[in-house]
């Protein structure tokens, strides 16, 4: 009896947690699942396919950890993204870290968008 009303307050807890979320706190959301392998590869993208770059959230074990992926440019819709790579996927940099990645990233996305106007 009392475990079926535990469960019945945590369940109505959890749906107005996330009606919360929802309707007060969150104005954009995704959800992005990455099965791990435990097998490293090195992958190399083309400077041409990269969108954008973005710092991205996730909770992991309790706890929100911080990510940087690479958007990839929809080669059929150029306003679209095809993919989202997900970067340094093993070290798990701490924010600060990410932020000044993000930062030269930014620049140099931000130069190659110049660069073919001035040529």
């Amino acid at each position: 009896q009392n475990s079926m009303v535990l469960s019945a307050a945590i369940f109505i807890t959890l749906i107005g947690l996330i009606m919360y979320l929802h309707f007060v706190k969150i104005d954009q959301e995704s959800l992005l699942v990455i099965g791990s392998l435990g097998i490293y590869s090195t992958t190399f993208i083309e400077m041409s396919q990269v969108k954008d770059v973005v710092i991205n959230e996730a909770i992991h074990m309790q706890k929100v950890i911080y990510y940087l992926c690479i958007l990839l440019q929809d080669p059929g819709d150029p306003q679209g993204i095809s993919e989202v790579v997900p970067l340094f996927q093993s070290s798990k940099p701490r924010l600060d870290c990410l932020i000044e990645v993000y930062k030269s990233c930014q620049e140099i996305l931000e130069q190659r968008k110049t660069a073919p106007q001035s040529s």
